[in-house]
């Protein structure tokens, strides 16, 4: 018998979860007085405020420069504006020429994978984790380590970490606010992994999706007031959160310029150039919606708070509230059967849809099989209460 065929790199991983809960919606329909929930995905759906609209709309009529190719590793006045908000957000020094603007956080996500692992290599990923990173790491043929984050806390810890590395071992990933469970990893926490990669000789990657989410005032952490912090810590960030831009794929890393010139051979492959036109909006977003980003912060603290406040009535029906934070509430459920099979039933039974924490977990693991992840990007404090309510009443058939 001839050998089978070399696996293609889309088919050493999973369907896109995303897409596949939304597929659990065919076929249904919901009443006016009972409508879908919708906790599925963590993306506005509201557009961005009508000022920015309006700015995307004259660079289109307008600026012909928006619809040419641009520089591969972003415009330049957006890499420096980003930079100084980087310096500032974090009391640190970062330059331009650190910086690079990528289409999206998961596009940066990859660009970076691309320069420091291939096929064979391995990176350690926190359970749960971010189905797209894990995603890609299929993908590219690098072994995916998983570090189980504490039951308790939802955090992980280092000196389990410092465990799983190997001669093989790139990176270790981290996600704060984390998505999907939502935990803010401490300051020193944060340090501490710093340290670890640094001392074994590997990348420290952080991506802050949610930064201008966080629970806490300040500083998210001190790793940019380290003068040498581009030599480990390569950083993540996205503009589809904070100012609404989904649509436009914005995001950026900040690394070494050593690290970004490996970098610019992936993006100039696969894109040639993030959207100029989004980057505009990027830009004029940093200069003038600081005020605008604080407000929708302070709405997603209400949201929190909300969750927060019908804990105690989930915990009577045998549910519990595990990790909160950024747009996400990881919740655990008393079912017997798995998180996917829940989640489906909450989508049938009772017009919930939220997805099980089995799409953010190795497979058999049983923190996933217990869990759902609930994201209230679009769900206000009367939503969350009517969520909590169908949650209670909710028994699997």
């Amino acid at each position: 018998m001839a050998p089978l065929p070399p696996q293609p790199p889309t088919a050493r991983t999973f369907a896109s979860p995303v897409v596949e809960a939304k597929s659990w919606l065919s076929g249904l329909s919901f009443p006016p007085e009972r409508p879908l929930i919708d906790a599925g995905q963590a993306a506005p759906a509201d557009p961005p405020p009508e000022a920015l609209r309006r700015v995307i709309a004259e660079a289109a009529l307008n600026d012909d420069s928006a619809h040419h190719y641009g520089a591969v590793l972003g415009l330049g006045p957006l890499r420096e504006e980003l930079a100084a908000n980087i310096s500032t957000t974090y009391g640190g020094s970062v330059s331009a020429a650190q910086v690079a603007i990528t289409s999206g956080a998961n596009h940066a996500f990859c660009a970076v994978l691309a320069s420091l692992a291939g096929p064979g290599d391995e990176v350690i990923l926190p359970t749960p984790w971010y189905f797209n990173h894990k995603m890609w790491l299929d993908m590219a043929h690098i072994g995916t380590v998983p570090l189980p984050c504490d039951a308790a806390t939802l955090l992980p810890d280092p000196d389990e970490a410092a465990s799983l590395i190997t001669d093989r071992t790139r990176a270790i990933v981290l996600v704060t606010p984390n998505n999907p469970t939502g935990a803010e990893y401490p300051p020193a926490l944060l340090a501490a992994f710093r340290d670890l990669a640094r001392a074994r000789g590997l990348a420290l990657i952080v991506d802050e999706t949610y930064r201008d989410f966080t629970a806490t005032t300040g500083a998210p952490h001190g790793l940019f007031t380290d003068p040498d912090w581009d030599d480990t810590l390569i950083h993540i960030y996205s503009f589809s959160k904070s100012f609404r831009l989904m649509g436009h794929r914005v995001g950026a890393v900040a690394t070494s310029p050593a690290r970004l010139a490996e970098i610019e051979k992936f993006i100039d492959t696969v894109t040639i150039c993030p959207t100029p036109l989004g980057q505009k909006a990027a830009l004029w977003g940093l200069q003038n919606l600081g005020q605008w980003v604080a407000s929708q912060r302070d709405e997603v603290l209400a949201r929190q708070a909300a969750m927060r406040d019908a804990a105690p009535a989930l915990a009577d029906a045998g549910w519990r509230l595990a990790g909160l934070g950024g747009f996400f509430a990881w919740i655990e459920h008393p079912m017997e059967a798995d998180a996917t099979t829940v989640a489906k039933a909450l989508v049938r039974e009772a017009g919930v849809l939220a997805l099980p924490g089995t799409f953010f977990s190795p497979t058999g693991d049983a923190v996933g099989a217990r869990a759902l992840r609930v994201a209230f990007a679009n769900l206000d404090a009367p939503a969350i209460g009517q969520l909590a309510n169908r949650l209670t009443s909710f028994n699997l058939a």
